[in-house]
């Protein structure tokens, strides 16, 4: 059905440059909300042009994301293989032999508008206790490799099981194409040849294809990845360099077998490496591996040979190898052209931040969506909102490295000496002193965050806030192990995280996940009678 448009100077036209993982996100999206009858969406991308499609860890938001596209979770997970993450396992980041986890989700209960890990720095300066994730739903459960799905009504804590996925980023990419091209989106196969400019103001008019096709636009979308099709060898935009703070400019991915097909783990494991770090991300049918280097300390040859010879499992392809610039374009939106994904800047993927930066483009474009005559108002706030966006990224990825106590070798040697930018210095000095930590109006990684890689990595302030000694000392202890109980008893009634696969989202892809369970009763009850009451041991707060 055709519905004229509310003025002359609506979109009719959007036209993605590139597919990949960032094409079919907008795609779909723009297919879910530009569903006005007007406005025509047109994906081009050729077959020729490989993604680089190594991105499989994400973080909660993508929650939100499927759910406003109305996906089925379990059907998602098994068209892409895809597996529950709640949260990121850390090996020898604060020294060699070290290990700590951030988990998705909060650290226990503030109490009397205390935060949680105030308090625990307290009872920690009084007594010996656990290890602060032993104050995390998500990160019990991880530690047993267990996983349940709280129903809307569960009390806590089962609600507290906060989660995100491990997936095939080319079988999601996929499956949103066919969600894009069932809802009205165009795909049109071919190379890009020529970026047709208009004389008068520089914008993008149309791209010209190799077989002489003209794709005419009035919003055009880049994903054309690292090479920046329009945004930068049409409109030369430019780039924000975060090499001084981020030296680690290669990668080497490779897929290999999974150790236990049966029982993959619920979360990503991120281990430090003499030059670097090496990722592991276990999805139904196959583990996915990459080590992120600094090719000052390493050459590629050596890199490749350190990554397969670390693998757990038998070699499925053969490595491939990026170069990258960890940073950003100077502007995201340049005249009539946003780039999404590797078009707009690259952070490497040490906290599975890649597909979230893509997902929080395309909500704020939508939110400013332009008409024809592009205010720039509205292409300058999506730009600041852009921009701060990836300086607190990118000061949270920093704050792993600055944290180290490594000086085994050079790259580590390097990166626990560097002076860091002045807005990550100040977090630290106020962390440092009694723990404080300020991150409301952030969309991404809040206090808990910082709470465990601080604390993670042997960031230990001096003392704590003043406002937790007006605690009564016995109720705050009595209070944190009746929590600590709560979160032991209700990970020991989930399911193994296999287990919960195959009742709910086995792949084909996978066979050993594809039979059937050996959970008692085939089935788990996630309903406050079951996990999600408080009990004699639950959360007092």
């Amino acid at each position: 059905m055709s519905v004229t448009p509310p003025h002359d100077h609506s979109i009719r036209r959007v036209v993605i440059v590139g597919g990949g993982t960032a094409g079919w996100m907008a795609a779909a999206a723009f297919a879910r909300l530009l569903n006005n009858g007007y406005t025509q969406v047109t994906l081009i991308e050729s077959e020729e042009i490989g993604t680089v499609g190594v991105g499989e860890a994400t973080i909660p938001p993508i929650i939100t994301f499927n759910q406003m596209l109305g996906l089925d979770e379990n059907d998602f997970l098994a068209a892409t293989g895809g597996t529950f993450k709640l949260g990121i396992e850390f090996v020898d980041w604060g020294d060699k032999g070290e290990r700590y986890f951030h988990p998705f989700g909060r650290f226990g209960h503030d109490l009397q508008g205390v935060h949680f890990h105030q308090l625990w720095l307290r009872e920690r300066n009084r007594r010996a206790i656990p290890d602060i994730a032993d104050w995390s739903m998500s990160a019990v459960a991880a530690r047993q490799r267990r996983f349940g799905r709280a129903k809307a009504d569960a009390r806590s804590p089962i609600r507290e099981l906060f989660y995100a996925f491990h997936f095939d980023a080319s079988l999601y990419a996929r499956y949103l194409r066919g969600y894009a091209e069932r809802g009205g989106v165009t795909r049109i196969e071919g190379r890009i040849d020529a970026v047709n400019l208009r004389p008068e103001d520089g914008h993008v008019e149309a791209v010209t294809l190799a077989d002489g096709r003209r794709i005419e636009g009035d919003l055009f979308i880049d994903c054309s990845g690292f090479r920046g099709l329009l945004i930068e060898e049409a409109l030369e935009t430019g780039y924000e360099s975060y090499a001084r703070w981020l030296p680690c400019d290669r990668a080497v991915a490779a897929p290999c077998a999974l150790p236990d097909p049966r029982e993959p783990d619920p979360f990503t494991r991120a281990t430090a490496r003499d030059a670097g770090w090496q990722w592991r991300i276990p999805l139904q049918h196959r583990m996915g591996n990459g080590l992120v280097y600094c090719s000052e300390f390493l050459d590629d040859e050596a890199a490749r040979a350190q990554l397969v010879d670390s693998l757990e499992g038998e070699l499925l392809g053969e490595p491939r190898q990026l170069r990258f610039t960890a940073g950003r374009r100077r502007k995201s939106w340049n005249r009539n052209v946003v780039a999404l994904g590797l078009s707009s800047g690259f952070l490497e993927p040490l906290e599975s931040t890649s597909i979230h930066l893509v997902q929080a483009a395309i909500q704020r474009l939508i939110a400013l969506f332009p008409d024809t005559r592009f205010d720039p108002t509205e292409r300058d706030e999506f730009n600041r909102q852009i921009h701060d966006l990836y300086e607190d990224v990118r000061d949270f990825i920093i704050l792993h490295y600055k944290a180290t106590r490594r000086t085994d070798t050079p790259f580590w040697d390097r990166v626990r000496t560097m002076e860091v930018p002045e807005s990550l210095s100040r977090k630290m000095a106020l962390w440092a002193g009694k723990g404080r930590l300020f991150r409301e109006g952030y969309d991404l990684f809040a206090n808990p965050s910082w709470v465990a890689v601080c604390l993670g990595q042997g960031l230990v302030p001096q003392s704590w806030e003043p406002a937790a000694d007006a605690l009564d000392e016995d109720l705050v202890a009595q209070a944190l192990e009746q929590i600590r109980g709560g979160y032991a008893d209700t990970a020991a009634r989930l399911p193994s995280h296999g287990d919960f696969l195959r009742m709910t989202a086995p792949s084909p892809l996978a066979p050993g996940l594809t039979g059937a369970s050996d959970a008692p009763g085939g089935g788990f009850d996630f309903t406050r009678t079951a996990l999600g009451a408080t009990g004699a041991r639950g959360p007092l707060l």
